[in-house]
């Protein structure tokens, strides 16, 4: 602010020399106050000394300053926003942090009354309250010690909880304090490099917020805000932080099982890889997805207290909004469109039907080519990945899209154009996508075998806009031979006339940014929150099992499975031991690593064995080999 004040520990003294009742201390602390304003600045300094006063306090200096902040809080009326500006910079610099409870509930105090007494003070008392949703930057490495203690937790619910209270006292006294509110606590949102447990922190206030008695003017803002820092930090970790891609070995590796030379870079258990030690090869030392990963958990626990007080709607349609402003269009997000599986999975009726019917509404009628394509990628993700998704909303939903494709190739004269009718594609690689999870719990419901016979999904294959050789081969070659042995399509009695390998058609329809590569809701790879997304999750070993299972080793036959509501998920029998080793593995286990030839994985070239991409990653084209 600009004053320089008198050396503290001499007007400590001085002070500390007076002796005043309260009443003669409150009557002194006015009349410095008034002479300030005169010019006469002796006595007021010493008020600003003892307020400003941060070093270790003696019980005495203690007492001193919570009777100052009582009496200051008594002469507000008195206090000058140009005049004392000395005295209000000492005043907001104050933590909360550095105080016990005395000091704190005198200076909460004091904040209540200079908001209600002039408008020009509740944006200053606004910003201190949130300044302290984390602990002062300055004794940082003090506070991330403390925080990890008992004494530490208790330290930090005595201060926020006394800064909550406040935000409600004050809107009490000045109902549009909210809206104030709102803009102050987006703007000092820690960026993606502030220190995990502080980030943390202020993320937890603004959910508090968000839940809170100001949640229905602030609530919506401070989710988008927390989606968009979610995304931040998403894009902030690169691929290169998660697969080690070596284009020189052909199309696709589906699975981690399979990368050769794996094990060698982890330790290992045995035989088996280990957990942790799968999560040090991806994430090791990695703070920004380590960040990531605690403020996702922060963010599901929120949505199950929302689904228990029963808000789940009303905060789901907010990050529904958002999630098309930000997670949809941003270039390949990987984690953080997670959020909206999770709340889906809290609630399928509701919504995870309005997630799909959204999706759907974008694909079919919306602007730009790029949303419309991710749309239908993360429509095919979800309804080939959410476990709580009934059989029947599958094929429902697959018949919106078959019925779009179908329309759209009867409007078409041309012949085959990745790039002009990429919209087009992308529709169909959603079909044969979610079919190569989903048929089997489909065909297992007589009803919907025959809604399935009854789309137009052979004509639009055999459409001279080929799209089975625009698709990734990955999913045209498992998707036909899947067809085949259920004896659901027509189809060609060899799979070589597709080709092995990427086309340059394969390759066009996707664009620069390779969305026919983007499958949003593959498997999770973050330690501390998959525990939300795992029980909720189809890995696609599950539903290879399904298919190759035998059937006199099945537990129940498929109408059983299905006509209970079970999804393909459910559905498998192998060993029991085997079936409930630890999800987590799966993820990471189904994580594409390393592009890889293909032709030993579909057609049933090696005794049936097959793989779907989890993390299917651009190859190289035979022409550039």
């Amino acid at each position: 602010m600009g004053i320089e004040l008198a050396p503290q520990q001499t007007v400590l003294h001085d002070m500390d020399e007076l002796s005043f009742t309260d009443s003669e201390l409150d009557y002194h602390v006015r009349n410095a106050l008034k002479a300030a304003v005169q010019g006469d600045c002796d006595s007021y300094n010493q008020l600003v000394a003892v307020i400003h006063h941060k070093e270790r306090l003696v019980p005495e200096e203690v007492a001193l300053l919570m009777t100052c902040l009582k009496a200051l809080t008594g002469a507000v009326s008195c206090m000058h926003i140009v005049h004392h500006r000395s005295l209000l910079a000492a005043i907001f610099g104050m933590s909360l942090w550095n105080y016990g409870t005395d000091v704190m509930d005198a200076l909460v105090e004091l904040l209540i009354s200079l908001a209600a007494s002039s408008g020009q003070y509740v944006d200053l008392c606004l910003e201190m309250l949130v300044t302290n949703f984390m602990p002062p930057s300055s004794s940082s490495t003090y506070f991330i010690e403390l925080l990890k203690q008992p004494r530490g937790i208790d330290k930090k619910h005595q201060v926020l909880d006394r800064v909550h209270s406040t935000f409600q006292d004050i809107a009490n006294l000045v109902p549009l304090s909210p809206l104030r509110l709102e803009k102050i606590v987006r703007d000092r949102m820690p960026n993606i490099y502030t220190k995990e447990p502080f980030i943390v922190m202020y993320v937890e206030n603004m959910l508090t917020l968000e839940s809170g008695a100001a949640g229905k003017l602030v609530g919506g803002s401070m989710l988008v805000a927390i989606m968009d820092r979610l995304i931040d930090l998403d894009v902030e970790i690169a691929w290169d932080d998660i697969l080690q891609d070596d284009f020189s070995k052909g199309i696709f590796d589906m699975e981690l099982e399979d990368l050769e030379g794996f094990s060698d870079h982890v330790q290992q258990d045995g035989d088996e890889l280990t957990r942790e030690s799968l999560m040090q090869r991806f994430f090791g030392g990695n703070l920004v997805a380590e960040k990531l990963d605690s403020l996702l958990v922060l963010t599901f626990e929120h949505l199950e207290s929302c689904s228990g007080s029963g808000r789940l709607i009303q905060v789901f349609e907010t990050l529904l909004q958002s999630f098309q402003k930000t997670v949809l269009t941003a270039y390949k997000s990987k984690f953080a469109q997670f959020v909206m599986f999770y709340a889906c999975s809290l609630d399928p009726e509701n919504c995870g039907k309005m997630f799909v019917s959204t999706l759907v509404n974008i694909f079919v009628s919306g602007v730009y080519p790029a949303w419309r394509m991710s749309a239908v990628a993360y429509l095919a993700s979800y309804l080939s990945r959410a476990k709580f998704v009934a059989p029947s909303f599958v094929a429902a939903t697959l018949e919106s899209l078959v019925n779009w494709c179908f329309d759209y190739c009867n409007k078409q004269d041309g012949d085959i154009n990745p790039r002009a009718h990429k919209i087009f594609y992308s529709g169909c690689q959603a079909i044969m996508y979610v079919l190569c999870f989903r048929m089997r719990s489909i065909i297992s419901v007589p009803r919907l075998r025959s809604q399935l016979l009854l789309m137009r999904i052979e004509d639009i294959l055999r459409h001279p806009l080929k799209p089975l050789e625009v698709c990734l081969p990955s999913i045209v070659e498992e998707f036909l031979r899947l067809a085949k042995r259920n004896r659901i399509f027509s189809v060609p009695d060899t799979f070589v006339d597709y080709g092995m390998l990427e086309s340059e058609l394969s390759r066009a329809f996707g664009g620069i940014e390779r969305l026919d590569t983007f499958f949003p809701f593959d498997p999770y790879l973050l330690r501390k929150s998959d525990r939300f997304i795992r029980p909720n999750f189809v890995y696609w070993s599950m539903v290879r099992n399904s298919y190759y299972e035998d059937d006199e080793d099945e537990s129940a036959s498929d109408e059983d499975i299905a006509e209970a509501g079970i999804s393909i998920a459910d559905d498998i029998s192998v060993d029991e031991g085997d079936a409930h080793l630890d999800e987590f593995d799966y993820a990471l286990d189904k994580m594409s690593i390393t592009p890889r030839d293909s032709s030993t994985k579909f057609g049933g070239r090696i005794q049936g064995f097959v793989q779907m991409p989890s993390k299917i990653r651009p190859s190289t084209s035979p022409e550039s080999l």
